[in-house]
């Protein structure tokens, strides 16, 4: 029984919405971070990113506190506002692609990401979770939710339907392309009826967002072990999360592209490879993968087609039939000797949604040796190795929407 409950949100105020909210802090260049707070004294990024205002790098607990002290200073201005009643709200945002993407902004509970009820198919790194754990500690708020999906739902689907004909409390479209709309359910029944229907639920899986899961389960432990009245039902158990349908998620895949050769010619890296792959040279024709054990690659100036031999490759667990793990276990770690995926500098990741082309141009530019295109996994996939307790290899999926920053936020 997965436990989803409403909240209340803080918000910005309609007007200022559209220049509040902002990307993932990561996804922008230091220029364009830089320019847009230039310009805009509302932008999120000035919270996220405190020491612009004193020119100077800040990190550690002094910017938590400082992240902290903006996040006040927003709600004393009223740029800022918190809903007076627990509410769910309805999320839908239409990309550039007329993609539309729909779901609920919800809390999600900390005990269910420990009893597994929330699953994870990916591995964290200790020292990133208990980082954004202590940053949390400090600023007390989740302005990002954790995209979750849940096998789809006639419930949720129909009052997510209804609620969607009214006007929206936000509708604002981004430099990006992207509109986004906001919903707001307070209605006592709708309210009931979307919490029974997600403990009809055994499982919901985590398709975005690891370590800010793990983050908040490690603090929820912390403040109940310190909490001599600890109940369970404290903000803190909780973090926010969005919840989509699996069928309404976009999985795209992330290619390879790799430095040198570790020391091969052409000629014996081909060599190598055709003990595991049947290899067409395509030219200039680009080969993109059209279903699972299929690879194209480019080297020196021509596309190759790669069809796994799997006479050659034997299947144990669903962990072993996914292509990022296929490419790891018969050419990135054996003949490439890149053991390390999160670490090593040889490799670097090109989501899929660029076109294959864009492979070609930075292997051409020398930059890279050679590169490699994948078909995308599927949600059935994602959610078997997740079921196996088993962890993909990094940057194995890229997956829409995304998602932007304090449209909603969750106090705890």
């Amino acid at each position: 029984m997965a436990k989803v409950h409403p909240f209340r949100a803080v918000r910005p105020t309609r007007d200022k919405i559209s220049l509040v909210a902002c990307r993932s802090y990561q996804s922008y260049t230091p220029f364009e971070r830089d320019s847009r707070m230039n310009y805009n004294p509302y932008s999120f990024l000035h919270i996220i990113n405190p020491g612009y205002k004193y020119q100077k790098e800040i990190a550690g607990e002094e910017r938590y506190k400082l992240v902290r002290n903006r996040y006040l200073e927003f709600k004393e201005d009223e740029i800022f506002m918190k809903d007076d009643t627990p509410s769910y709200y309805v999320y839908k945002i239409v990309n550039r692609e007329q993609e539309s993407f729909h779901g609920i902004i919800a809390a999600t509970c900390a005990e269910d990401y420990k009893n597994n009820i929330i699953k994870k198919h990916e591995d964290t790194l200790q020292d990133r979770e208990h980082t954004f754990k202590e940053y949390l500690k400090t600023v007390r708020f989740n302005a990002e939710p954790v995209l979750l999906t849940y096998p789809d739902n006639d419930v949720i689907a129909d009052i997510i339907s209804q609620v969607i004909k009214e006007r929206p409390e936000y509708e604002f479209t981004t430099t990006y392309r992207d509109t986004h709309y906001l919903w707001k359910i307070d209605e006592e029944k709708l309210i009931s009826d979307i919490q029974q229907a997600f403990s009809s639920i055994d499982t919901i899986y985590i398709a975005d967002g690891h370590h800010r899961s793990a983050s908040s389960f490690l603090l929820s432990q912390e403040q109940k072990e310190t909490n001599p009245k600890h109940k369970g039902t404290e903000p803190y158990n909780f973090f926010m999360s969005y919840l989509i349908p699996e069928s309404n998620l976009k999985i795209y895949e992330f290619n390879r592209l790799i430095k040198d050769l570790n020391g091969l010619s052409k000629e014996e890296f081909l060599v190598q490879l055709d003990e595991w792959f049947r290899i067409e040279k395509r030219g200039l024709e680009i080969p993109k993968p059209s279903k699972i054990h299929h690879f194209s690659m480019y080297l020196d100036g021509d596309f190759y087609s790669l069809n796994l031999r799997k006479t050659a490759y034997k299947f144990t667990n669903a962990l072993e039939e996914l292509d990022a793990q296929i490419l790891y276990q018969t050419v990135l770690k054996p003949i490439l000797n890149i053991k390390d995926l999160r670490t090593d500098t040889r490799i670097q990741y090109l989501h899929g949604k660029n076109d294959i082309a864009m492979i070609k141009s930075m292997v051409d530019s020398g930059e890279f040796k050679v590169g490699f295109g994948l078909f995308p996994a599927s949600i059935a996939h994602v959610k078997k190795i997740a079921e196996e307790g088993l962890t993909m290899p990094p940057k194995s999926t890229y997956i829409e929407p995304k998602l932007r920053s304090a449209i909603t936020i969750y106090e705890f």
